[in-house]
């Protein structure tokens, strides 16, 4: 091997370790730096995301299968030279040097750093960081191909073990950073809101009632399971609004389609319904199953009827709209209707789509693919089941008021 610039050799500049909790104390600086309006208004989605994409380290690969060689030559010092040559000490004579150079996309800074668990603290230390690549140089002193390219093969396999457990670090960490995040923002949130008596807003404690079925006697069904913005705030001041806990959102629309799909396994019974008929059925399982709050049907909200309501005191937890799909055009205006009624941060809201068009599965196509073309749409979150989707979309006018919209649609019967 010959001569090398100690500071840019790799594994050789600290643990990767040291570099993660560096960046995790940067993480906490910030969050503990923002103005108590902006942790309160901010959507909270939208910042994780915004810290986890500016922090995510960029993974530096090595593309080991791209190495190729260039030489050079260059006056090397005696004591360089193996016994065997007969040089003087204190000159310098003239050899050729052998490069292996190779590739590397990504962070190349990161290959300084010694792995969390390093399998050797020198194996592959011996390259060196050039640029956009990794380089190993050799003197040529015996005209031996074979035993330079032996040389190499002996150094690249030390790489190989380093290089691995290192990546998987980055990789780790980068996985585990968004959920790092979440829960230095929750901590922050929740001492703000403790601090302000607002306890209120993490959520309404709705019960199920006692005596009451999750599915009204059907079968449970089977469910299947870098440049970064910061985001604004529009809204000035937090203002307290009740909200509907996750759990409890998830067993509504759980009911909602256990209801669903006892219409489809019983078509002749709902056959010929009409839209008011369908979101009564749905009322009446979804009303006695919680003790605090009530499902109403056709009740006024701002600017339009809605269709079902689930109220805590005198706000509004939860909503949804009924309907028969009429193509994606509805469809859209059906969430723009939606939309319009609600006026609060971290909404509960589903659309219930009844579908009388033989052909289902071009329907849900339809539904994955205009949903995104929605202006207030932010993004999916996760499939339930084959005909249930949840979404992201903001209220109008701000994205930092976050609606939750669940998509369900049922196949009947004309």
């Amino acid at each position: 091997m010959y001569r090398y610039n100690s500071r840019s050799r790799i594994f050789s500049s600290g643990r990767i370790l040291d570099k993660f909790t560096s960046v995790l104390e940067s993480i906490k600086r910030i969050v503990e730096n923002e103005t108590e309006d902006y942790i309160l208004n901010v959507n909270e989605t939208e910042y994780i995301n915004h810290l986890t994409e500016k922090y995510s380290m960029d993974v530096p690969e090595i593309v080991f299968d791209d190495v190729y060689a260039d030489n050079y030559e260059e006056d090397i010092p005696a004591e360089y030279f193996p016994r065997t040559f007969h040089v003087y000490e204190g000159k310098k004579y003239k050899k050729e040097i052998i490069q292996f150079i190779i590739p590397v996309n990504g962070n190349t800074d990161l290959l300084l750093n010694c792995p969390a668990s390093s399998i050797s603290s020198s194996g592959g230390g011996n390259f060196h960081i050039k640029g956009n690549t990794i380089v190993a140089e050799f003197i040529n002193f015996s005209n031996d191909p074979k035993k330079i390219k032996q040389e190499y093969d002996n150094e690249v396999r030390g790489v190989h073990r380093n290089y691995e457990t290192l990546r998987n670090d980055i990789i780790n960490f980068n996985n585990s950073l968004a959920s790092t995040i979440k829960s230095l923002f929750s901590q922050r949130k929740q001492k703000l809101l403790a601090k302000n008596n607002l306890m209120s807003s993490l959520g309404v404690p709705l019960k199920k009632k006692p005596n009451t079925s999750n599915t009204f006697s059907i079968p449970q069904p089977k469910f299947r399971e870098k440049l970064s913005i910061r985001p604004s705030v529009v809204e000035k001041g937090f203002k307290p609004e009740p909200t509907l806990d996750e759990n409890n959102y998830h067993h509504i629309l759980k009911l909602i389609n256990d209801v669903g799909k006892n219409f489809e396994r019983m078509p002749s019974v709902y056959k010929g319904k009409e839209e008011e008929d369908l979101r009564d059925h749905i009322l009446m399982i979804l009303d006695p199953n919680f003790e605090f709050g009530s499902a109403s049907g056709e009740t006024f909200n701002k600017s339009g009827k809605t269709d079902i309501q689930l109220r805590y005191d005198s706000s509004v937890i939860f909503i949804s709209e009924c309907k028969f799909w009429s193509g994606e055009k509805g469809y859209l205006k059906t969430i723009s209707q939606l939309l319009n009624y609600l006026t609060w941060r971290d909404t509960k809201a589903s659309v219930i789509m009844f579908v009388r068009q033989k052909d289902f599965s071009s329907i849900l196509e339809k539904v994955k693919k205009s949903t995104t073309e929605h202006p207030n749409y932010l993004s999916f979150v996760n499939k339930p089941d084959e005909n249930w989707f949840n979404y992201r979309f903001h209220l109008n006018g701000d994205k930092n008021r976050e609606l939750k919209l669940a998509v369900q649609l049922y196949h009947l019967p004309k």
